[in-house]
């Protein structure tokens, strides 16, 4: 079993009031936008990152989409891996 780390970022109330979000919303959404961060750097897989915003991968690879994020690399990393070949 997998173990979870819990990890407390303090968000002032304002920003939650401004946003018109529930704590716990807004802490589902950081953990997406994170993950696709972090998706988006290349320090996760699909799935890593999937896990951590709580989606499945179809889930995720559409979300990515939604945000224009290829799942296949930028063009220069693609051109790269074509030369490596």
């Amino acid at each position: 079993m997998k173990q979870i780390v819990n990890v407390n970022v303090p968000v002032p109330e304002e920003i939650l009031l401004s946003l018109r979000v529930e704590s716990e919303e807004f802490a589902s959404q950081m953990a997406q936008l994170t993950a696709l961060k972090l998706f988006e750097s290349r320090k996760l897989s699909i799935g890593q990152s999937a896990a951590f915003a709580g989606m499945d991968e179809t889930g995720f690879i559409k979300f990515l989409g939604q945000n224009q994020i290829s799942i296949f690399g930028i063009a220069s990393e693609i051109e790269e891996d074509y030369k490596n070949a």
